[in-house]
């Protein structure tokens, strides 16, 4: 197959790429390096350095001729939304919809989104959610993605473009950015190994869906093959607190810091992890790595690129 994939400079995009390549897809990446790294992009990928938004976009989908799109570009911080809901909307609607429009008139037959597993549900009233959960979006990025999976569902009625939005739990693991809001364990870790002290924001005890980056990418290439359309949860479906983090990293990281607390963040979730036995039944997928053991590759990971 012919692949596009958004973002793929980046941390979950560029394992996707790579098990695409290997699986013997050929791979196109198109990432603005906002945020990530050439030095991510696959070798074996065409790259092109381009914004989601950029009047460029037609043209590329026409020479490329692509089977399927998945979708990871995004501005991806739940505070930047908050403070900047314009340009989180331009980027996270306008540039998808973009997308969408060249897919529709290109011929794409699968598009698959990189949604939000957290965001787009909001304070939960179960636990864990599935994917039938009332949606309830408490920010502007959570709005953003909750947008495009209705904008999906019009393409699909209306166009009969097959699609997957993936609603992914708190993602990690190697090649996480470490610098700014996102991936606290990305910023705990890189802190800790520099020897500096990372702070915990409220009293920690607010907990996340904490899944593997490899799990997340046996996800997205269900996504790809998947005959049909639907929404699935990717997590674990095991809840962690932010002071259990801390406390493994601290210890994998052999550091000696204390575990120091600062105000909460205003508008942060107090809790939220996932059901995802509908992609376990439709799938046949498992999230099959344990905390501590993703975390100790993310540890060594970071003492390899000495990202810190």
């Amino acid at each position: 197959m012919k692949i596009l994939i958004t973002g793929a400079a980046g941390f979950i995009g560029s394992h996707i790429a790579d098990a695409c390549i290997e699986a013997g897809h050929a791979v196109t990446i198109i990432d603005d390096l906002s945020m990530g790294k050439k030095e991510n992009v696959n070798p074996k990928a065409t790259f092109v350095q381009l914004d989601i938004r950029s009047k460029e976009l037609p043209g590329l989908f026409e020479r490329g001729k692509f089977d399927a799109v998945v979708h990871l570009a995004a501005q991806m911080d739940v505070r930047k939304s908050v403070e900047d809901p314009l340009f989180d909307a331009s980027v996270n609607i306008l540039g998808s919809v973009n997308l969408l429009e060249q897919s529709r008139k290109c011929g794409v037959k699968k598009f698959v989104f990189a949604s939000t597993g957290g965001a787009i549900y909001g304070e939960q009233e179960k636990f864990p959610a599935d994917e039938t959960h009332p949606l309830r979006p408490i920010s502007p990025y959570g709005i953003s993605k909750l947008s495009i999976e209705k904008y999906l569902y019009y393409y699909h009625e209306v166009f009969g473009l097959q699609y997957v939005s993936l609603r992914f739990g708190n993602v990690y693991g190697p090649r996480q950015n470490p610098h700014g809001e996102a991936g606290v364990i990305a910023i705990f870790t890189s802190k800790m190994l520099a020897g500096e002290q990372p702070v915990i924001n409220g009293d920690g005890k607010q907990t996340r869906d904490y899944v593997y980056v490899g799990d997340v990418v046996k996800a997205a290439l269900f996504g790809i093959q998947h005959a049909g359309s639907g929404i699935f949860n990717v997590g674990t479906g095991i809840e962690a607190d932010v002071n259990q983090l801390f406390g493994i990293l601290r210890e994998l990281t052999g550091s000696s810091c204390k575990e120091i607390h600062a105000p909460a963040k205003q508008g942060e979730q107090l809790r939220s992890v996932l059901d995802t036995r509908l992609l376990q039944t439709t799938g046949s997928w498992s999230a099959s790595m344990p905390l501590k053991e993703g975390l100790r590759k993310t540890v060594e990971f970071f003492k390899t690129q000495k990202m810190v």
